[in-house]
């Protein structure tokens, strides 16, 4: 696990938007050129308008210009006490956007983690090749 990578995830917490539910989540990214791309869930009155911390941080990735290929390892914490996992929406897009072998490595408020591959997280992934 890089540590530099979850202090990130966790030092961004701060700028979560969890008005309504009150469930911050905070993602950090590590790239090939050590870069890192912080991602937090920004909550809207609309539920269905928000967005998850996952996503936040692999589409502002995207919008830089990095893809794929160009992802290490992807960290994920909240203020929760157990491990909180990606959300399915997130599951299907990190499924595309994500390395299968990459890292996903999940830590609790109390310092425990887990880590999967991100092909673990949704084995039967709808992608392209399902097109």
């Amino acid at each position: 696990m890089d540590k530099a990578l979850m202090q990130s995830a966790k030092d961004n917490l701060k700028n979560t938007h969890a008005v309504y539910s009150h469930f911050k989540v905070s993602a950090a990214l590590r790239l090939k050129d050590g870069t890192i791309i912080n991602g937090v869930n920004i909550e809207n009155a609309s539920y269905g308008l928000s967005n998850c911390a996952e996503r936040s941080a692999l589409f502002a990735a995207y919008s830089q210009g990095y893809r794929k290929e160009d992802m290490v390892e992807m960290a994920l914490t909240t203020e929760q006490d157990k491990i909180i996992t990606p959300c399915g929406a997130c599951r299907q897009v990190m499924s595309e956007l994500l390395p299968g072998d990459i890292d996903i490595v999940m830590q609790t408020k109390n310092g425990e983690t887990k880590t999967l591959k991100n092909s673990e997280l949704l084995p039967f992934a709808f992608t392209e090749s399902d097109l």
